[in-house]
């Protein structure tokens, strides 16, 4: 089973002093999150994590909590549906065909809260600053959204 990502990647390297680990999941919580409500995640998931999927439904928690609390800091190819699974191999991870024709996930959301931060006339210490909130993940959704839509183009073919 392969890890698309894992929290511990991120807070085990190198990371901000003083920051709580699960902002080194906050990236992907917005991206499961996003999987989460267009129904893009496994029977397995929904099953295991009924109770937490509905409270992040209804925004009591977020995405990297759901992570860090419901999947052990992990996101891996049992959290996601087979079509969940196609969309994030070619936008989530890094260095594929689409995302070097398109853009890749990770590449929207640096560019997306730098774009923020800098219409807000200040800078992102560093990408685990960026704050894990409904606010971002609205910003981040309209953009997996617009990708989203691109990729089923694409895998048109």
């Amino acid at each position: 089973m392969s890890k698309y990502d894992d929290a511990s990647w991120h807070y085990g390297g190198d990371f901000p002093e003083g920051l709580p680990q699960k902002n080194g999941a906050t990236h992907t919580g917005m991206f499961l999150n996003w999987c989460i409500h267009n129904d893009l995640i496994s029977d397995e998931l929904k099953e295991d994590a009924q109770e937490e999927i509905e409270k992040l439904k209804r925004r009591e928690i977020t995405g990297a909590e759901f992570i860090m609390d419901s999947c052990d800091g992990k996101f891996s190819e049992h959290d996601l549906s087979d079509l969940g699974n196609s969309f994030a191999k070619d936008y989530y991870a890094d260095d594929t065909d689409f995302g070097n024709k398109h853009c890749s996930f990770a590449d929207d959301y640096v560019n997306l809260f730098d774009g923020k931060a800098e219409d807000n006339d200040y800078e992102y210490e560093t990408f685990y600053h960026i704050e894990d909130t409904y606010e971002n993940y609205d910003l981040m959704k309209q953009v997996i959204d617009y990708r989203f839509e691109e990729w089923k183009e694409y895998i048109k073919g």
